[in-house]
């Protein structure tokens, strides 16, 4: 009877210690990890900056062993996006996917009226902020960009092409701005499914200028293919070291030093679907941290000329909310709008 009974009353301390500590201040709890893979959707095509950055991150995450499920990357660019945000949209409760967001994350909406909208997942970390350059082909030896709106100036209205990824999307926007400086001649605009494929066709003669990030034509201006003209920011890019033989992204004059005066950077974000909770955001937030403090991520985003903005939190809410108003005044500006906005 005796040692039964100090049997329960040790069962009972046990108990009540363990309650002691699971309510202490700053006791530590599980910490949420993915139990099985986590899928990474891409909503755009393949070739382009996003695929470029998502694939990326993939292969740092695998290289430095920073989670121990396997990272799967699919693209799902139909519908300017659509379809991958709305997949997005559709496994709320599902944890283990997660999507990597350009501007389109605003445009698609906006433009097309798709039912959804940034609000409809949990926005886990702006990673960077990507340049746009207007780049032509290296043959036609553009002297600088005014050399190049005054050849649209001079020319027929829609006589030039100019090629972009999607339709009503960032590089369509761009176009608009341009336009309002080419004395009313407009461009030919002519959509991609991705980046990759506007720099090859603006290499094969196909069109005559795009408004392509870095990392999507800096293959082709270092083999000479493509010149950039002018770089879509406030103020030029602080990478100094040499792309070319002779140049830098910093060599690369700012549209308004080349009387152009327009300006647009896009939104290299992470979100996770609506329904993770804040431990489970806090964990992605801690992974892509631990992306960011790599070499090897620090080299591609020199090599892709980025703006190394990073937010989390409700900084990086107010920004998107901010965002999201901004380009619903461009796009009506333009004529985008779905009617329905």
């Amino acid at each position: 009877m005796i040692g039964k009974s100090l049997r329960k009353t040790a069962i009972a301390l046990a108990a009540g210690a363990a309650l002691l500590t699971a309510f202490a201040p700053g006791a530590a709890r599980a910490e949420w990890a993915p139990t099985k893979a986590v899928t990474f959707i891409i909503p755009a095509g393949t070739g382009g900056g996003a695929d470029q950055m998502a694939r990326f991150i993939q292969g740092v995450i695998q290289k430095n062993n920073l989670l121990d499920k396997p990272v799967v990357v699919i693209n799902k660019g139909g519908g300017a996006g659509a379809e991958g945000f709305i997949e997005m949209k559709g496994s709320a409760k599902d944890p283990h996917k997660i999507i990597i967001t350009l501007s389109n994350l605003f445009t698609t909406p906006l433009g097309t009226g798709a039912p959804f909208s940034w609000k409809d997942m949990k926005p886990v970390a702006m990673l960077a902020l990507d340049q746009f350059i207007l780049w032509t082909n290296a043959e036609k030896n553009y002297a600088d960009a005014k050399a190049y709106i005054d050849a649209v100036k001079a020319g027929a209205d829609r006589q030039f092409k100019m090629g972009g990824t999607g339709s009503k999307q960032e590089d369509q926007i761009i176009t608009a701005a341009i336009e309002k400086q080419t004395d009313g001649k407009k461009f030919t605009y002519v959509p991609y499914d991705g980046g990759g494929k506007v720099a090859v066709q603006l290499v094969g003669g196909h069109i005559d200028s795009s408004v392509n990030n870095p990392i999507e034509a800096v293959a082709q201006w270092r083999g000479k293919q493509l010149k950039p003209l002018c770089i879509f920011d406030s103020k030029r890019s602080t990478y100094t070291e040499k792309v070319t033989d002779d140049m830098a992204w910093s060599d690369i004059p700012t549209c308004t030093e080349a009387g152009l005066p327009v300006e647009y950077q896009m939104l290299r974000g992470i979100f996770t679907t609506a329904g993770a909770t804040d431990e489970q955001v806090a964990f992605y937030v801690d992974l892509f941290k631990k992306v960011l403090a790599t070499e090897d991520w620090k080299e591609f985003m020199k090599k892709g000329a980025f703006n190394q903005t990073f937010m989390s939190g409700p900084e990086f809410e107010k920004w998107l909310t901010d965002t999201e108003a901004k380009h619903k005044e461009l796009m009506q500006g333009a004529g985008f709008l779905a009617a329905a906005q």
